[in-house]
């Protein structure tokens, strides 16, 4: 169901995440220009768009926030291409910045570059442990390369231990996003996305596969049952196994390019907020992005997640 109808000053509301914070609710979108924001007193209806709440004057791309809220201060992580000459292997300039406020609607400020490129698609968790940014990056060795998921610890908000491990890792040939990309015969694939959960007994790391653009484009899940805090030690495995492609959602006969979400809990039920696409909807996909942030129920037991999805009701 659509959670926000679309802007077109901010064209489109890509990889949203949405934060509760005060009793109200936040969704942060990416943007060329920056990141923008929506707001409402209601998790489903009555959002109105803010505006820009991060940018940084001479720097453009900036991807897929994410928000957490630490000690009465607001951090937001997200991608922002860089002037670098020292890109990652593929000639990538994105890199994943951290920006601080005093409340969620910003402004972010005193940006600061975290990671080397290639790092996007954050996701920031506090536990027990301490704190842990989940991003993808790119690896050039192996049977499938391309993009995957790693974990890394953070000594504080602004300063990554330097030490990730792996979480996700692609395996199927839906997860290509471009055959022979860099050579003939080297498929390049895509897992990003990811957003860290526990419910019960398990741990949980879903993430997007291939492509917003292509059919196969879904969200799915890797699990680990285990009270184990530390989350560079966790051994995700992907659900129901690594061969077998097995969407939580994917396009369906009412939307489509359906991934890059995030979720909230309210009243004792998970939602997953993501972005997706109508079929026809009349937009020239050259000058607008179309997709637009959408929510559903997610019923997650047992190592179990399942989405329902509807067209005109939650």
């Amino acid at each position: 169901m659509h959670l926000l109808e679309i802007n077109r000053e901010n064209l489109g509301q890509a990889d949203p995440f949405i934060l509760k914070s005060g009793g109200r609710y936040y969704i942060y979108v990416t943007g060329h220009d920056g990141i923008y924001a929506y707001e409402s007193d209601s998790l489903f209806k009555g959002w109105t768009y803010y505006g820009l709440v991060m940018t940084v004057p001479g720097l453009s791309a900036f991807w897929a926030p994410s928000v957490i809220e630490l000690d009465g201060k607001f951090y937001m992580y997200n991608s922002i291409e860089i002037d670098t000459d020292a890109p990652d292997k593929a000639g990538h300039k994105g890199a994943m910045h951290v920006s601080v406020a005093d409340n969620p609607l910003g402004p972010f400020t005193n940006t600061t570059q975290l990671l080397h490129p290639f790092s996007i698609d954050s996701h920031v968790v506090k536990n027990e442990a301490g704190l842990f940014i989940f991003y993808s990056t790119n690896r050039y060795e192996g049977e499938r390369v391309g993009t995957y998921i790693v974990v890394d610890k953070l000594l504080d908000p602004f300063h990554a231990e330097g030490k990730p491990s792996t979480v996700v890792l692609p395996t199927l040939d839906e997860e290509i996003f471009q055959r022979d990309r860099f050579k003939k015969g080297e498929h390049w694939h895509t897992i990003e996305g990811a957003f860290y959960f526990k419910e019960g007994d398990w741990q949980y790391v879903m993430y997007s596969g291939n492509c917003f653009e292509q059919p196969e484009y879904y969200i799915g899940y890797a699990r680990a049952k285990t009270d184990e805090t530390d989350l560079r030690k966790i051994k995700f495995e992907k659900y129901p196994d690594e061969n077998t492609y097995a969407p939580v959602i994917a396009a369906n006969d009412f939307e489509e390019g359906t991934g890059h979400h995030s979720l909230i809990k309210e009243d004792g039920q998970w939602y997953a907020v993501y972005h997706a696409r109508d079929y026809n909807d009349g937009l020239d996909a050259d000058a607008f992005d179309s997709r637009n942030a959408r929510i559903c129920k997610l019923n997650v037991k047992d190592g179990i997640i399942s989405a329902e999805r509807y067209k005109d009701h939650i």
